[in-house]
Protein backbone atom coordinates (compact mmCIF):
# COMPACT_ATOMS: atom_id res chain seq x y z
CA UNK A 1 0.00 0.00 0.00
CA UNK A 2 2.93 2.55 0.64
CA UNK A 3 4.62 1.24 -2.16
CA UNK A 4 1.24 2.39 -4.13
CA UNK A 5 1.14 5.74 -2.49
CA UNK A 6 4.84 6.61 -3.60
CA UNK A 7 4.12 5.89 -6.99
CA UNK A 8 0.99 7.51 -7.18
CA UNK A 9 2.79 10.49 -5.51
CA UNK A 10 6.03 10.12 -8.11
CA UNK A 11 3.39 10.06 -10.84
CA UNK A 12 1.81 13.10 -10.32
CA UNK A 13 4.60 14.92 -9.33
CA UNK A 14 6.02 14.09 -13.12
CA UNK A 15 2.69 15.24 -14.33
CA UNK A 16 2.66 18.67 -12.20
CA UNK A 17 6.31 19.05 -13.95
CA UNK A 18 4.92 18.30 -17.45
CA UNK A 19 2.47 20.34 -17.23
CA UNK A 20 5.02 23.03 -16.06
CA UNK A 21 7.48 22.37 -18.45
CA UNK A 22 4.66 22.38 -21.50
CA UNK A 23 3.25 26.21 -20.10
CA UNK A 24 6.92 26.93 -20.98
CA UNK A 25 7.50 26.00 -24.23
CA UNK A 26 4.01 27.28 -24.97
CA UNK A 27 5.22 30.76 -24.02
CA UNK A 28 8.92 30.58 -25.32
CA UNK A 29 10.42 30.38 -21.88
CA UNK A 30 13.42 27.87 -20.39
CA UNK A 31 11.89 25.75 -17.77
CA UNK A 32 15.48 25.01 -16.17
CA UNK A 33 15.56 28.77 -15.98
CA UNK A 34 13.06 29.76 -14.21
CA UNK A 35 13.29 26.54 -11.82
CA UNK A 36 16.98 28.13 -11.38
CA UNK A 37 15.41 31.66 -10.66
CA UNK A 38 13.36 29.84 -8.21
CA UNK A 39 15.68 27.70 -6.80
CA UNK A 40 19.20 29.43 -6.85
CA UNK A 41 20.65 27.31 -4.80
CA UNK A 42 19.36 23.75 -5.96
CA UNK A 43 20.58 21.31 -8.32
CA UNK A 44 19.75 20.42 -11.23
CA UNK A 45 16.32 18.58 -11.36
CA UNK A 46 16.53 15.11 -12.90
CA UNK A 47 13.07 14.50 -12.61
CA UNK A 48 12.37 17.71 -14.69
CA UNK A 49 15.11 17.31 -17.25
CA UNK A 50 13.26 13.24 -17.91
CA UNK A 51 9.92 15.03 -18.50
CA UNK A 52 10.97 17.60 -20.47
CA UNK A 53 11.86 15.23 -22.65
CA UNK A 54 8.20 14.59 -23.10
CA UNK A 55 6.52 18.22 -24.17
CA UNK A 56 6.32 19.17 -27.66
CA UNK A 57 6.60 22.15 -29.79
CA UNK A 58 4.25 25.15 -28.72
CA UNK A 59 2.62 24.71 -32.28
CA UNK A 60 1.49 21.01 -31.69
CA UNK A 61 0.40 21.63 -27.54
CA UNK A 62 -3.29 22.49 -26.17
CA UNK A 63 -3.33 25.79 -24.25
CA UNK A 64 -2.80 25.72 -20.59
CA UNK A 65 -4.63 28.14 -18.82
CA UNK A 66 -1.91 30.15 -16.79
CA UNK A 67 -4.41 29.88 -13.30
CA UNK A 68 -3.87 26.01 -14.25
CA UNK A 69 0.04 25.88 -13.91
CA UNK A 70 0.00 28.49 -11.14
CA UNK A 71 -2.57 25.85 -8.78
CA UNK A 72 -0.52 22.77 -10.02
CA UNK A 73 2.91 24.17 -8.94
CA UNK A 74 1.40 25.52 -5.65
CA UNK A 75 -0.48 22.15 -5.01
CA UNK A 76 3.08 20.64 -5.24
CA UNK A 77 4.30 23.30 -2.53
CA UNK A 78 6.17 25.05 -5.36
CA UNK A 79 5.42 28.31 -4.22
CA UNK A 80 8.53 29.90 -5.13
CA UNK A 81 8.52 28.82 -8.57
CA UNK A 82 4.20 29.76 -9.14
CA UNK A 83 5.68 33.29 -7.35
CA UNK A 84 8.03 33.22 -10.62
CA UNK A 85 6.08 32.00 -13.03
CA UNK A 86 3.15 35.22 -12.38
CA UNK A 87 5.99 37.33 -12.53
CA UNK A 88 6.66 35.86 -15.78
CA UNK A 89 3.04 36.16 -16.73
CA UNK A 90 2.73 39.95 -15.54
CA UNK A 91 5.54 40.70 -17.85
CA UNK A 92 4.06 39.37 -20.74
CA UNK A 93 0.53 40.75 -20.09
CA UNK A 94 1.97 44.07 -19.82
Amino acid sequence: MEKQVIENYQNDERMMILIYSQWCINHKLDPAVLYEEAYPNQAANSTMEEVHELTVPANESEDIPDQTVLNVLQLFGNDDLAFIVQEYIEKRDK
